[in-house]
């Protein structure tokens, strides 16, 4: 077994004293500057985040959504569209009339507002209810008008499809009500204010005053977190002209990095905390906690920013944007942790110093130390580590067990509120027409009118089909299309199988027989081959993280194990995460409404679960690994690190947890479901995890948890997260 090499002294109280000081390492150094330079870096940050966020209003935003997909039969339809210049390329908006005495009486009101929109800006064609028997229900009370858009859903600037929903509207009467559904009218309507965020702001404040007793040093960790924010927001918001970047992505970047900002500098904080305790001056302490802290957060970080640029590597462009966007984010907050928070610190050094000096009186005056309930756990633990062990493991995988049966999907305008006009659309054409009317396929037919008419009369007497459309020709009359409405509501299985069907058995049969090529494609189908996409390219893009990742752990620990265990254990704690979602979300449980997990989902939580896991597991083993270096007594390095980091663990994710948890308030059915995975995740990881399971898994190792084969020793380069120690 190759010795490991150690670093640090000990946080224990009082730490041993030889002298001289360590020397500072690179994060020591940077520290020193921004405390000897803490105006200037303050005045740095402010000029910078000032700047971004006046040329950000300025230059105003581009996001835009980008689901294409080379490769599938849906991409293929749509750019068949437009190259052969079909109204059908864009998406369409559904208008919507309900009149009790029957529809056709309100024609003389329907026919000019139809005419109206017809000549407004984004739209392609209208076609009315009257011209059409099929768009206007058996019992004649429900008709609808189809509003096709000249471009895709994200391409139609949301003000042009706003319009269409107000002069619709405008003619509605007690007796005629008239509503606006499609995914481009669900986009246009308002949304809520940033109440999430608020929430999760005074949730993140509120455990800072509990944790440090200080208003002052529960604000630190805060301010830095909101600086780091808000540049990453202006930021972003200037590379959406650049890049494509999703319209979802601004509440994820504020999601990620409050949450992700606060924990980082808590770590730096506590550590820093810790130092003053140890009796060191508050400069030396800030230079201390970078050289330690400091490093944890940088790896941290590194190994967020790697996870999240793993999207890329899924081929979606509204995924690679929101990457880029959040991994921008984690690195402006990893900076800010840096330099931004020594320079508060010197601020503010000698009044935190004065607190921590009174608390640690009153704990002197009752005979407790901090951290002694840290170790009694720890103790429990160590006496019956394998019974933890697998309490834990079996309490992760009972809840990772519903993910299996998890399907991917889009929510539709069934998920919306119920006071939303595209709500109020939906619920009308699935009352009047059936549930599928509300996600049609577009069947495109590559070949003469004739091969449009069989290939319509063909998939109108398919099984899962309700009805299908006449065929359409473009203008150089070279495509026809069909709108085929299945029996199923968009997000049913059903619907899935009938897409299957007729690209496998129904297509090709009718290819053969008419010489034309036939695609089917549309909004539904599209969501579908995203899904299907995203789900086949996931494994791949989940061994390249989790390599990586180990790799990294290897460098730094110089264990074989330490990589190993981390990997399965947080793979456990994602999977729980996803199964706490493919219950509540997909099976309905406490009232949420059954339907498909959103497809991004898993992908998205997996890279910032992985990479927020590394900030407890590196922080917690190089605590456990410091102390092992220094006495070689697996038990008690086990105890002290557990009880140096265990409280500073369970704050930062008790913060992340409400952080994340606030956007289940939100309206935004995506929304919801990543902040119940990323709180359930680091809820798991915190808790039972890095307190229970960890510890467990370093007793039983015990020596053998440092262990690496000597021709890999000789050959790997030493990479330390620890502060050097003095020579």
């Amino acid at each position: 077994m190759s010795s490991p090499r150690g670093s640090a002294a000990s946080l224990a109280l009082p730490p041993p004293q030889d002298g001289s000081p360590a020397p500072d390492g690179r994060f020591g150094a940077l520290a020193g500057w921004a405390q000897r330079h803490r105006w200037a870096a303050l005045a740095l940050w402010v000029a910078v985040v000032a700047a971004i966020t006046l040329g950000a209003s300025a230059a105003g935003t581009a996001y835009r959504n980008d689901f294409s997909l080379p490769g599938t039969d849906s991409q293929a339809a749509t750019d068949l569209f437009k190259q052969h210049g079909s109204d059908q390329a864009g998406d369409s908006v559904e208008i919507v009339f309900k009149d009790t005495a029957g529809v056709r009486s309100a024609a003389d009101t329907v026919e000019p507002m139809l005419a109206e929109v017809r000549h407004m800006a984004g739209v392609a064609d209208v076609r009315s209810p009257f011209d059409d028997a099929s768009a206007v229900s058996e019992d004649g009370t429900i008709a609808y008008a189809s509003v096709t858009l000249d471009g895709k859903t994200e391409d139609v600037p949301k003000e042009d499809v706003a319009r269409i929903i107000d002069t619709a509207r405008s003619i509605a009467t007690e007796q005629l009500q008239v509503e606006v559904g499609g995914e481009a009218a669900r986009n246009a309507e308002d949304k809520e204010g940033p109440t999430a965020e608020l929430a999760g702001i005074v949730a993140a404040l509120v455990i800072l005053v509990l944790l440090f007793g200080s208003l002052l040093a529960a604000s630190l960790p805060l301010i830095t977190a909101l600086f780091a924010v808000g540049g990453a927001i202006g930021l972003i918001a200037l590379a959406s002209h650049v890049f494509t970047v999703a319209d979802f992505t601004p509440p994820i970047l504020m999601l990620v990095g409050l949450g992700v900002g606060v924990d980082y500098a808590l770590l730096i904080f506590y550590r820093y905390r810790h130092e003053l305790l140890a009796g060191a001056r508050p400069a030396e302490a800030g230079r201390k906690a970078l050289d330690s802290a400091g490093r944890t957060v940088f790896f941290a970080g590194c190994t967020v920013i790697v996870a999240l640029l793993g999207l890329v590597a899924l081929g979606l462009g509204s995924l690679q944007g929101i990457a880029l966007a959040v991994a921008i984010t984690v690195l402006i907050t990893m900076a800010a942790s840096l330099v931004l928070l020594p320079a508060l610190l010197a601020l503010f050094g000698g009044r935190i110093q004065r607190h921590v000096r009174k608390q640690q009186a009153k704990a002197t005056k009752k005979g407790t130390s901090e951290g002694d309930g840290w170790r009694a756990m720890a103790r429990a633990v160590q006496r019956r580590p394998l019974p933890t062990l697998l309490v834990g493991v079996f309490a992760l995988l009972a809840l990772s067990a519903p993910a299996l049966g998890m399907r991917l999907g889009f929510a539709d305008s069934g998920n919306d509120p119920a006071e939303t006009t595209s709500r109020h659309a939906y619920d009308l054409l699935a009352e009047g027409f059936g549930p599928g009317f509300n996600g049609p396929l577009i069947v495109l037919v590559k070949g003469d009118e004739e091969a449009g008419k069989t290939v319509q009369e063909r998939l109108a007497t398919t099984d899962g089909v309700a009805a299908a459309g006449p065929a359409m020709p473009s203008e150089d009359g070279a495509l026809s299309t069909v709108f085929v409405y299945p029996a199923t509501s968009p997000q049913d299985e059903g619907t899935v199988d009938l897409v299957h069907h007729l690209r496998d058995d129904v297509t090709p049969s009718l290819e053969q027989a008419t010489g034309a090529e036939v695609l089917v494609g549309g909004a539904t189908a599209a969501s579908q081959d995203v899904s299907e996409t995203l789900a086949a390219r996931l494994p791949l893009f989940v061994a390249v993280v989790v390599g990586v990742s180990s790799l990294l752990l290897l460098l730094v620990f110089r264990s074989v194990w330490i990589p190993v265990k981390a990997a399965v254990l947080n793979l456990l704690s994602i999977s729980a995460a996803l199964g706490v979602i493919t219950l509540v979300f997909q099976h309905g449980w406490f009232g949420a409404q059954p339907g498909p997990v959103e497809a991004f989902i898993p992908a998205l939580i997996f890279a910032i679960v992985f990479g927020l896991s590394m900030d407890y597991e590196v922080f917690l083993i190089s605590r456990i690994h410091e102390e092992w270096s220094r006495t070689q007594d697996h038990s008690q390095s086990v105890r002290e690190g557990l009880a140096s980091t265990g409280k500073v663990i369970t704050a930062a994710a008790a913060i992340m947890m409400f952080v994340f948890g606030a956007f289940v308030l939100s309206s935004d059915r995506m929304l919801q479901q990543f902040g119940l995975g990323l709180a359930v995740a680091i809820l798991l990881d915190a808790v039972v995890i890095r307190c229970l399971i960890v510890p467990a898994v370093m007793q039983m190792l015990g020596k053998w948890a440092w262990w690496l084969p000597a021709p890999l020793a000789r050959r790997l380069p030493k990479v330390s997260i620890e502060r050097p120690e003095h020579s």
